[in-house]
């Protein structure tokens, strides 16, 4: 194979004021964005859920089953379609044609942040559940004996411990939103794998535009790792899995 990388590419004009490499860029920006505000939709919806599938109460055992089990089974393409094309149909008139008029990149954003945020919602609902069950009995019943209602044990003495527990496998959730982010190109959203694709269209420059891409990637989930190594080691907890 004789070619010759030629990185140069990325600093021609591809508009009056853009070049190339802001197209990169802006893509990069888009899926940091996306994937930032999905997963805060994840942890707060999955705490809500993890905690219904552990608390005593068989109608909150079966919303939070049923909610886990309905967007974890069903594909995440199938998921960004409704959210994007039924979801707005759904809605009052006055929401539904508010969201239609609105900007498509606000649409394409919004659709696709709700449905990354709600898809990983339901793994990071087991993982609380998991983190919740695998602490000792004796916490839950030494915050009631201390006076605690049930909502305040839970979020005093059960979350703060069971989060602490359960950051390894929510680093590997955050690093899904982020790949799983590329799915946003479908509804046109100009996120970093539709910007790659269209880098080629306009450059003819397949091997950079998506080494650069892979680089843009694997820089987010470095970072991503980075933090949540940060995070693990200042919570750890001495007896619990991981502590030293």
């Amino acid at each position: 194979m004789n070619y010759s990388l030629n990185w140069g590419v990325f600093f021609a004009k591809a508009s009056t004021n853009e070049t190339y490499l802001d197209w990169l860029i802006a893509g990069f920006k888009v899926t940091v964005a996306l994937g930032l505000c999905s997963c805060v939709i994840a942890l707060a919806l999955g705490t809500v859920f993890g905690v219904c599938r552990s608390v005593p109460s068989k109608t909150a055992n079966a919303i939070g089953a049923a909610y886990v089990e309905l967007f974890r089974n069903v594909p995440l393409l199938v998921q960004l379609f409704i959210w994007y094309f039924v979801v707005p149909e759904l809605l009052p008139d006055s929401v539904g044609d508010a969201i239609k008029n609105s900007n498509p990149v606000v649409q394409q954003f919004l659709a696709a942040v709700f449905c990354l945020g709600t898809f990983t919602a339901a793994r990071v609902a087991e993982q609380v559940r998991s983190g919740l069950n695998s602490l000792p009995s004796g916490q839950r019943n030494a915050g009631l004996t201390m006076g605690f209602t049930l909502t305040q044990t839970y979020r005093f003495v059960l979350l703060p411990v069971a989060f602490r527990v359960i950051v390894p496998p929510l680093t590997s959730e955050t690093l899904n939103v982020f790949k799983n982010s590329a799915v946003a190109s479908t509804i046109g959203l100009l996120e970093l794998a539709a910007q790659g694709r269209q880098l080629v269209d306009y450059m003819a420059a397949t091997y950079e535009s998506f080494i650069a891409v892979t680089l843009a990637y694997m820089l987010i989930n470095v970072a991503i790792m980075r933090l949540m190594g940060w995070v693990e080691k200042r919570t750890r907890l001495p007896g619990f899995i991981g502590s030293k």
